[in-house]
């Protein structure tokens, strides 16, 4: 018999609350829980873009673009972010607090995986504001670029590196507000309707301002946990395996709904 310290049940709270706990995802993306397959298999999503349509005219001059709204199907394999702790009998009675660290981390780490691929299609934003320096303009520039009826109605969020925040700040300087109801883990401010969150591996010189509907995360179910029997030479050594998974794909399903701020 393997020897389980802990129920599966357990394990799988303790990871899906640290998966949670790091970043509120449902400030960030639409989370679709119903997604259904195993990984590599093929979901089909349609994706809603908009061309560009603003021009600077002279006296007597008319528009001669529009902005267009189109979508195109496009492919997405679901993927499988699985991760892997092993210990022994003897330090689990030796530290109570082993299985419990390790679990966690297990979160931690599937987090940061999940997180980067979100990160990822935010990044394949097509609607682009050029700006010489992150200034209120440029953020005001890139709300205004959304597709959305009620652009003062709604909150926008951007995500920036540390090295990008600090020209913001440095320019921004009492444009740059901070409001209470916002404040949670890398929140800094809010310019222009847009709340600033610290991303410590976002791509310098790149801003990314959007609302939630312009990535969806498909998640299936939650986080699975499985401990393995052990074969006769793990139970020789009193090896334990734990496994946790989660199956999942992010996915740019309305980039209507993101602008990237460039910054020469």
């Amino acid at each position: 018999m393997p020897h389980t310290i802990y129920d599966n049940f357990y394990l799988s709270n303790e990871v899906e609350d640290q998966f949670n706990s790091h970043l509120d995802l449902q400030n960030f993306c639409t989370i679709d829980r119903t997604l259904e397959g195993t990984a590599g298999m093929v979901r089909k999503i349609n994706v809603y873009r908009a061309t560009n349509g603003t021009e600077k005219l002279a006296m007597g001059e008319g528009n001669t673009k529009s902005i267009e709204v189109s979508y195109t199907p496009e492919e997405y394999r679901i993927l499988l972010a699985q991760n892997k702790f092993e210990y022994y009998d003897e330090q689990a009675m030796t530290d109570p607090n082993l299985v419990p660290v390790g679990t966690r981390h297990m979160g931690t780490d599937m987090f940061n995986t999940v997180n980067a691929d979100i990160y990822a299609e935010f990044a394949k934003a097509t609607l682009v504001v050029d700006a010489t320096a992150p200034d209120f303009a440029a953020f005001v520039d890139a709300k205004a670029k959304l597709n959305v009826e009620n652009i003062e109605g709604i909150t926008t969020f951007a995500f920036v590196c540390n090295e990008d925040m600090a020209k913001i700040r440095k320019t921004l300087k009492d444009d740059l507000k901070y409001v209470e109801a916002f404040a949670k883990n890398g929140y800094v401010g809010t310019v222009g309707g847009t709340n600033l969150y610290v991303k410590k591996d976002a791509t310098p010189g790149a801003i990314y301002v959007g609302t939630k509907e312009a990535v969806t995360l498909f998640i299936k179910k939650g986080t699975e946990i499985e401990q393995p029997p052990r074969s006769s030479e793990d139970a020789n050594v009193r090896l334990n395996t734990i496994i946790s998974r989660k199956y999942y794909l992010a996915a740019l399903t309305d980039a209507t709904k993101v602008v990237k701020i460039a910054i020469a």
